[in-house]
């Protein structure tokens, strides 16, 4: 399925869930108003069809002790297909790497970590990610300040 494929009534439904997850079914169908029945297989195809990946709750990190938060740029020594994957295995394991992506220019991943605090990060980046063959090169940057969170993508109006 496709943004093309989807109708006004999807995308309000969509921009509901991205608002609160926790609407329930009888809510969501009286804010777009539909039957409970109908608005319940539009979820459910928009689930199935790939459209809404998941449901989660969003933790404060802060409130989990995990107080830094840094992006990692990561330049690995070979880019063949072994040392990419064996690469991205190990990022895969690390529970302190809350996001990571492939990337065009100098750089060739962008890893998101939280942790509790500097000697944390210190920790993970002497004893996991330098220590890892693959890389070649890092640099790091703090967060000092949440300006925007990510709350969810722009829809189209329908």
């Amino acid at each position: 399925m496709s943004i093309t494929s989807l109708d006004r009534l999807d995308l309000q439904l969509l921009a509901l869930l991205q608002q609160d997850a926790k609407r329930t079914n009888a809510e969501l169908a009286e804010q777009v108003h539909l039957s409970p029945s109908a608005t319940l297989r539009r979820i459910q195809r928009l689930e199935r069809d790939g459209i809404i990946e998941g449901y989660r709750a969003h933790i404060n990190r802060q409130g989990m002790g995990l107080g830094l938060m840094s992006f990692v740029r990561v330049q690995l020594r070979q880019h063949d297909s072994g040392a990419i994957e064996q690469f991205i295995a190990f990022v895969s394991q690390w529970p302190e790497v809350i996001s990571a992506y492939a990337l065009t220019g100098d750089m060739d991943y962008l890893l998101q970590i939280a942790v509790r605090d500097l000697d944390h990060f210190s920790a993970f980046l002497l004893d996991r990610l330098l220590n890892n063959a693959a890389v070649a090169d890092v640099n790091t940057s703090f967060v000092l300040r949440t300006v925007k969170r990510f709350s969810g993508f722009a829809l189209p109006a329908g």
